[in-house]
């Protein structure tokens, strides 16, 4: 109940505070490129039901599925001011929409695509327990991925060896240790990341992300 209530009023003044942010925004991107402002794009939330998420449009209109899922910033696909979008996670920010209305939380896994949890196995599955959030220890970790899908030959294959294994393990994590106060501590962090571009990680995190580089050290 009190994350339900936090989620609210934090999306919702989120919005009131960043509305003029938003109006410039939705201008820049349908004045730079055919489409609207917005990308609904379907992803599986709460218990496996879909839901369309709510992002800033960063790609050229109705793209999703015509190439890879997973974009690098050297994508033709990406509109002029998408390069800006995606580098200053600005694209994310409507997605205090779905958290006002309860399709998503401010702290949770990232919202997935079907393909990909489709390929949960048994101990995976409990993830979707809760709702899906616009941040979480995952996201903290892989705030640079964009990087890695713009190096790689694939990026598809990038995010299936390198990204998605210690996504889901830190996923798997939250799902089992979450707290409110632990979810306030992971904002404050993600805040401090996007504006510091800061590595450092908590404690237990940072721990799990290196029992995992090791893991794959001896494979």
């Amino acid at each position: 109940m009190m994350k339900r209530l936090f989620d609210i009023v934090i999306s919702f003044l989120g919005l009131v505070i960043l509305s003029p942010l938003f109006l410039i925004l939705m201008l820049l991107i349908v004045s730079t490129s055919n489409g609207g402002p917005f990308f609904r794009g379907e992803r599986v939330g709460q218990h496996g039901k879909m839901f369309r998420i709510f992002k800033f449009r960063s790609m050229v209109k109705d793209c999703e599925g015509k190439g890879k899922w997973n974009v690098g910033d050297n994508d033709e696909r990406i509109t002029k001011i998408g390069h800006f979008l995606r580098k200053t996670k600005l694209d994310e920010i409507p997605q205090l929409i779905n958290v006002l209305i309860g399709q998503m939380s401010l702290v949770g896994y990232r919202p997935e695509l079907k393909y990909y949890v489709d390929m949960y196995t048994e101990e995976e599955k409990p993830i979707l327990d809760l709702k899906p959030g616009i941040t979480d220890w995952a996201s903290m970790v892989n705030m640079k991925q964009f990087e890695g899908f713009t190096k790689a030959d694939d990026p598809d294959e990038y995010y299936l060896k390198c990204v998605r294994p210690l996504k889901l393990k830190l996923q798997l994590y939250y799902r089992y240790n979450h707290s409110f106060f632990s979810d306030i501590y992971c904002i404050i962090l993600t805040v401090l990341k996007v504006f510091t571009r800061s590595d450092k990680l908590p404690k237990k995190i940072q721990t799990i992300v290196d029992e995992y580089k090791r893991e794959r050290t001896v494979e």
